[in-house]
């Protein structure tokens, strides 16, 4: 029989959509951080990157238990999030407050758990990967 419940971790993949505060990665990088410890997730390093011009900013949270990633398209007021967790760390406590931060008007959430222990793939070997 297969454990649905024993997958390894939860990938949540947000899309925020006219988000404010797109331009400026110095204050995001601490965003990044309370994002993780709001999750009970254990921050390695945040690095962040800025495209400057006002051309927007790439971030990332390494955390012990995976990662939070943000990319920032500022001329569209769109904002790509991907925070993956495992363990006891709550991805959906970190976009809560991401999204206190940029406050978008809309956001749209996936949650995907990934690698379930001792289930067959059938569903990925029948589309030919």
């Amino acid at each position: 029989m297969d454990d649905f419940s024993s997958s390894l971790g939860s990938h949540l993949v947000a899309d925020l959509f006219d988000a404010n505060a797109l331009f400026d990665p110095i204050p995001a990088k601490d965003v990044l951080r309370r994002a993780a410890l709001a999750a009970g997730a254990h921050v390695l390093e945040v690095k962040t990157h800025d495209f400057g011009a006002r051309d927007g900013f790439t971030g990332v949270a390494l955390l012990a238990e995976s990662h939070i990633s943000i990319h920032t398209w500022p001329e569209h007021g769109y904002a790509a999030v991907d925070i993956f967790m495992c363990g006891d760390a709550n991805p959906r406590l970190s976009l809560n407050v991401l999204k206190a931060y940029f406050k978008p008007a809309r956001a749209e959430v996936q949650m995907i758990s990934r690698g379930f222990i001792g289930k067959t793939q059938r569903g990925l070997a029948a589309a030919g990967f």
